[in-house]
């Protein structure tokens, strides 16, 4: 139609576009949008109403107040329209349509979701802990600053496509040969044990309950098996100068685990019984502190941890009544035990003998339990030398007493007579151990450095013909020993006796034979105290030189005033 409104001037274009067929949906347009639609057409258009349509019949003077009636569109309409492009009409361009429903009073910002602190590379530790991980190798600080042991790293998988995750079949990897034991690093920790560690921890010409009975059990125990990895990679890294992280990471893992799995195994040792029954320890886990305790002598641990074992040790085996079902594993922990107690009385600056030491001591001597000297795993037990030990340890704690009050050394009848004692019985024990064994100039050393100990108690630190006698003998039965053609029967036990040796080496020219031994000690079994109980030594030696008698008598105070608390087994 051309009917032209008065008083007012609408563009061609514009109108042409309303009366057109393609304009049919713009027509059609809500109420809405009728304002931009407005603010596009010629400003001196007259007022418009929305009730108004344009018809054929509509009178020309009217058409200054007519506008297309704007329809109200259903939902497919106007997801067209709200899709389609800018409409252009000659020059004017009009906008594209807004989405339904009122404005915005301020725009929607587009809110990005925090990112996870979490990282899915992170080490175990932290992912269980569901804390950030900064993914230090090989054990991530954040571990370390929450003084927590940081299970390291999974290994990166090969990248795969969805399809190739869903449509291959993927085979499975193969169970563990030995619980516990996982990949070539563990594999090496164990033929290192059964190889090397167990000639280094008891005696090897009759029997070594390591080989026949701790590592058969450990076989099917992961906790004990645990156990036996963390000791052999210990003497691993004590035996190489250079570090090895990888040994060292992997060592840690077993040291974990080890303590965790002991730990769930004695969970209701403290716990009392309802049944007022006995508690039992199992054999693994007893057989596990065990290893445990070997395990801070082999990496030379300086903090006494070895105590917390064989106090643990002390409370299975006493307090809980242990009734172990092996016969043969209960007989080799309590020499076991007796052995290393009886022995860190000779460094530790408080007695660490008490009544469950006395008592286990006495029960190993039961007709019951008690086994043939020969078939002994450690030397100084069974032959009754240790019992010597402990008394000579209660002779230095009253003489200490008495030289830090400043009342003399000793000149005590009570002293003296214990002295006597314990001399006359020296010079009547016996060596149980035939002439063509290894063990019996192992056994005559032995002697000879608890009478030295005694010799040292109770004499000032003064040199003398007596101690450069007894230490020449000594040295004399050192000699007699097997080094070179010996499968670990002797050198296993000689820490002990050479510490005591060289406490009381007076002389210059006794000196060298003592460090040799100390080298050739070291050099076969690359435990990690013997180089601590060497530099104790070498320090006596050279308070001796100085003439400083009170120092040089009292080593277990050097020892402790360093800090430190090791074992000399």
């Amino acid at each position: 139609m051309n009917h032209e409104p008065s008083g007012a001037e609408v563009e061609p274009s514009l109108h042409s576009t309303i009366d057109s067929p393609d304009s049919a949906p713009l027509v059609r347009r809500r109420s809405t949008y009728s304002s931009s639609y407005q603010s596009t057409a010629s400003s001196s258009s007259p007022d418009f109403t929305n009730d108004a349509v344009i018809t054929p019949d509509s009178d020309d003077d009217a058409l200054p107040a007519v506008v297309p009636k704007i329809e109200e569109l259903d939902e497919n309409t106007l997801d067209q329209i709200e899709e389609s492009k800018p409409i252009i009409a000659g020059e004017i361009t009009l906008p594209a349509p807004r989405k339904r429903g009122r404005p915005r009073k301020h725009p929607l910002v587009d809110q990005k979701k925090p990112s996870h602190a979490r990282s899915k590379t992170g080490c175990g530790t932290c992912r269980k802990r569901k804390k950030k991980c900064d993914e230090t190798k090989p054990s991530c600080l954040n571990c370390e600053k929450n003084n927590v042991v940081c299970d390291g790293y999974e290994p990166r998988q090969p990248w795969r496509s969805g399809k190739q995750r869903v449509g291959t079949l993927v085979a499975s990897s193969l169970p563990s040969l030995l619980p516990g034991v996982d990949g070539d690093i563990d594999q090496l920790f164990f033929q290192h044990f059964t190889g090397q560690v167990v000639k280094v921890l008891s005696l090897t010409d009759h029997q070594n309950p390591f080989l026949e009975i701790i590592v058969p059990m450990a076989m099917s125990h992961r906790g004990l098996m645990h156990s036996l990895l963390y000791l052999s990679g210990s003497c691993l890294i004590a035996s190489t100068d250079s570090p090895n992280y990888e040994w060292a990471q992997r060592s840690e893992h077993h040291s974990s685990k080890a303590i965790r799995l002991l730990q769930e195994d004695l969970v209701d040792l403290s716990k009392p019984n309802e049944d007022n029954a006995v508690t039992t320890v199992e054999d693994p886990s007893i057989a596990q502190t065990l290893v445990l305790c070997l395990q801070t002598v082999a990496s030379g641990d300086l903090t006494g941890t070895y105590r917390f074992h064989l106090n643990a040790m002390k409370e299975m085996l006493t307090k809980h009544k242990q009734s172990l079902p092996n016969e043969q594993l209960r007989q080799f922990i309590l020499e076991f035990l007796i052995y290393h107690d009886y022995s860190s009385s000779i460094t530790s600056l408080t007695n660490p003998l008490d009544q469950r030491s006395a008592d286990l001591m006495e029960e190993f001597k039961l007709p019951g339990f008690m086994i043939q000297a020969q078939a002994a795993a450690l030397l100084g037990v069974l032959d009754g030398l240790f019992g010597f030990i402990s008394r000579i340890r209660g002779l230095r704690d009253q003489i200490r007493k008495r030289r830090d009050r400043g009342d003399g050394h000793w000149w005590d009848d009570s002293i003296m007579h214990e002295a006597f004692l314990i001399d006359n019985a020296l010079r009547q024990w016996t060596c149980i151990y035939p002439q063509d064994s290894p063990r019996y100039a192992a056994s005559l050393l032995y002697r000879q450095c608890t009478w030295i100990y005694l010799h040292r108690t109770i004499q000032l630190s003064k040199p003398s013909p007596t101690f450069r006698q007894a230490v020449d003998e000594g040295l004399a039965y050192l000699r007699m020993l097997p080094w070179d053609t010996d499968d670990g029967s002797t050198q296993s036990i000689l820490l002990m006796p050479l510490f005591l040796l060289g406490c009381a080496a007076f002389e210059q020219d006794q000196r060298p034979e003592i460090s040799r031994a100390f080298d050739s000690l070291q050099a076969w079994s690359s435990l990690g105290n013997i180089r601590y109980a060497r530099l104790i030594v070498e320090q006596v030696w050279g308070l001796m030189d100085k003439g400083n008698e009170e120092e040089t008598w009292d080593w277990e105070t050097i020892i402790a005033k360093r800090g430190w608390d090791f074992l000399i087994t």
